[in-house]
């Protein structure tokens, strides 16, 4: 390896770059966990436990209704400050971190000028709603699954090339820069691997191959940029970062003290760093994870399976340049924490994220009530941008405890729907569900899960499963840990699960089914009362797809 010299100890084999002077085994792995409303830097040891953690929470922007965006610069700031206090807290200097491992929000999108470094506009997030035209447009000569044979996904607002489209039609220094061949598209992992490693006078461009998965550009099969998907989206691939595997060194820290020389030798989604931080690394295994959105991974071993249920077909991982992709297929959920937010934040009935459990509990059921939390629309298996939410049966008799409760089963609801579709798929009779995530503390949730699926719920006691998976990829690709395999043992080490057992029979649950389909199909082509939808008030129509020439996007 030209980036550094093996050095061989008792308990280690490890990468040691050549500018390091301390020549002690490192004791860490530093991961960032960099997610939709906060930050959080956590140090792993040996045995994949957790020695430190450090979280900041980072400003949401709202400039118009459906839209929401985040500061790049604001990010990454606070990805070096959260870094820094983990490291802080067990006096850790750069030379005990054997490498960093970065997990991230998957289709938020930043755009920035190669030049000068500097982000061209605010990043548009993942859940963000105005790409909706665009997509329509687009869909119009094919239908919404013109690229899911090669790419693995619909036409959707949530994927990145929607995002970038986006930017090219209505930010003008984002349309300059393309044209003049300075923009960088790129996840949030490859704008933080881009400036940690030196910005605009190192221009290390990368993403990884189950973020790149996810641009709705990537050939799944081949796992490279697809020139006439690109073509027809009307982004050129000049725009767009290398792809490489999960687990290798894309570059070295440079410009940050805390941190100068370590290699970045890790990147992966939070979702499929999740499914490797769960130990699902067998076909049939998956695992769901409970934050802002919801999100259910299952591993589909080295096939690429066609979805025809509505979810998504992706990247699970690939540990190394040299090691075969594992594939998955997954089922997204919008809104699953963010309701609770809602609850607390635009509604006021709770004031913290812990009330919606205690107040959920005073009560047995919701009253009739129901609520689809379609607030950003619907992902799978339904992809509606149509739908909007809709609380359905409320009452003279309705609480503000039936209100909490109903949340928390639309979470449940959903995930069944997800389920469903993995069965119809696959053919494979799933035994229970491996959970992670903010959401999965709530007891009476997870319970609630339990008694909706009519399967065992398995809570992980590794609560940073996320951050472990990009620990691992992290720690495989510099030596630190030494197979994929050891993350079973790291899991059993911190305590294995805890099993939520159901309690309902089959018709109890076919009665929660009826009534949940019911008010879903009341959420469809809401969208059309919104008063954004004026004619006067469209956002731009995407223009013709253009064929790009000599290179440039346009």
């Amino acid at each position: 390896m030209g980036f550094g010299r093996y050095l061989r100890t008792s308990r280690v084999r490890l990468v040691v770059p050549w500018g390091r002077r301390n020549f002690m085994a490192p004791s860490y792995v530093l991961a960032i966990d960099q997610g939709t409303t906060s930050t959080r830097a956590i140090l792993f040891d040996k045995d994949g436990q957790v020695k430190a953690i450090e979280q900041q929470e980072f400003p949401q922007y709202y400039p118009q209704p459906g839209w929401t965006e985040h500061d790049p610069k604001e990010i990454l700031q606070s990805a070096i400050s959260c870094s820094e206090s983990a490291m802080n807290k067990v006096g850790a200097k750069k030379d005990d971190i054997a490498g960093i491992g970065i997990t991230n929000q998957r289709e938020t999108t930043v755009a920035w000028d190669k030049v000068t470094g500097e982000p061209l506009c605010r990043a548009i997030v993942w859940l963000d709603l105005r790409t909706a035209e665009t997509a329509r447009q687009l869909s119009q000569h094919g239908g919404r699954d013109r690229f899911r044979a090669k790419t693995g996904l619909p036409i959707s607002t949530y994927f990145s090339a929607m995002k970038m489209r986006w930017m090219l039609d209505n930010v003008p220094d984002v349309k300059k820069a393309a044209d003049e061949e300075r923009c960088c598209f790129g996840t949030i992992e490859s704008w933080l691997i881009y400036k940690l490693c030196g910005g605009a006078a190192e221009n290390v461009h990368v993403t990884d191959v189950s973020n790149a998965s996810r641009y709705m550009l990537m050939n799944i099969n081949t796992c490279k940029w697809d020139e006439t998907v690109c073509r027809e989206v009307g982004i050129s691939t000049v725009c767009l970062p290398n792809i490489k595997s999960n687990s290798e060194v894309y570059g070295h820290v440079k410009n940050v003290p805390c941190l100068d020389g370590l290699p970045i030798c890790g990147a992966v989604g939070d979702q499929h760093a999740a499914l490797l931080g769960h130990a699902c690394l067998d076909v049939g295994s998956s695992k769901n994870t409970y934050g802002t959105g919801c999100f259910m991974l299952l591993n589909t071993g080295m096939e690429a399976v066609p979805s025809k249920h509505g979810l998504l077909t992706t990247i699970g991982y690939k540990l190394g340049p040299e090691e075969r992709t594992t594939y998955a297929l997954e089922g997204s959920v919008a809104c699953a924490g963010r309701v609770v937010q809602w609850l607390r934040d635009n509604m006021g009935i709770i004031s913290s994220s812990k009330d919606v459990e205690i107040l959920a509990n005073k009560v047995e059921d919701t009253g009739g009530l129901t609520l689809v939390p379609a607030f950003s629309g619907l992902f799978a298996p339904h992809w509606r941008e149509d739908a909007r939410a809709v609380a359905v049966g409320m009452t003279l008799y309705t609480s503000k405890e039936h209100m909490c409760r109903a949340a928390l089963e639309s979470t449940a609801f959903q995930a069944v729907d997800i389920m469903e579709a993995m069965k119809n798929d696959t053919g494979l009779r799933l035994v229970d569900m491996r959970v992670d995530g903010g959401m999965t503390v709530n007891n009476l949730l997870m319970q609630i899960q339990a008694d909706a699926l009519g399967l065992p719920v398995l809570r992980s006691k590794m609560a940073e499963a996320t951050a472990l998976g990009a620990a691992l990829a992290a720690g495989l690709s510099v030596g630190f840990y030494h197979n994929k395999e050891s993350v079973k043992v790291m899991v059993e080490k911190a305590g294995g699960y805890e099993t939520f057992t159901s309690t309902t029979t089959y018709a109890t649950r076919q009665k929660m089914q009826v009534r949940w389909k019911d008010a879903l199909k009341r959420s469809f082509e809401l969208a059309k009362f919104d008063p954004r939808y004026k004619e006067d008030e469209k956002p731009k129509l995407l223009k013709k797809p253009r064929f790009i020439k000599q290179g440039l996007c346009d």
